[in-house]
């Protein structure tokens, strides 16, 4: 079977993805695809920044732990939201014209990244902080 699509291909009897406007309908998917995944991104940003503000009104009628977690809150969602930003760099590795974009693309996913791992080692330096604080603030409460 494979002989004979092959022998078929190679005298034209069978279209190429080419000649039937397959390549482009895949690079249009792809873009939406990547329009649809920086989306995500944007929104997870717009809900972290909500959430915070949230939190840091209650940091005012509350104690300093509370700023601590309010800071958590934003890096989690931007955390979340750069990996969403970075796959969407990736798929557009895909349809990238030339030489250019693709280098382009790839310093945006290097600085990407890069954001990513030192927002996330300052994440877990935060966490730890918060609980620190948390256990020496409840060592300090009389228990009744």
């Amino acid at each position: 079977m494979l002989m004979i699509f092959l022998q078929e291909a190679a005298r034209g009897a069978i279209p190429s993805p080419a000649d039937v406007g397959a390549e482009e309908t895949i690079t249009s998917l792809v873009l939406w695809l990547i329009l649809a995944v920086e989306l995500v991104g944007v929104l997870l940003i717009a809900l972290g920044v909500a959430l915070t503000v949230f939190r840091l009104g209650l940091v005012f009628k509350k104690r300093e732990v509370e700023y601590e977690k309010a800071r958590l809150t934003l890096a989690r969602f931007l955390a979340l939201a750069l990996e969403f930003q970075l796959a969407a760099d990736l798929l557009g590795t895909v349809v990238a014209p030339s030489w250019t974009q693709l280098g382009k693309l790839g310093a945006i996913a290097a600085i990407r990244t890069a954001l990513n791992y030192f927002l996330a080692r300052e994440l877990k330096e935060e966490k730890e902080v918060v609980a620190s604080d948390s256990q020496s603030l409840s060592e300090t409460v009389p228990q009744s």
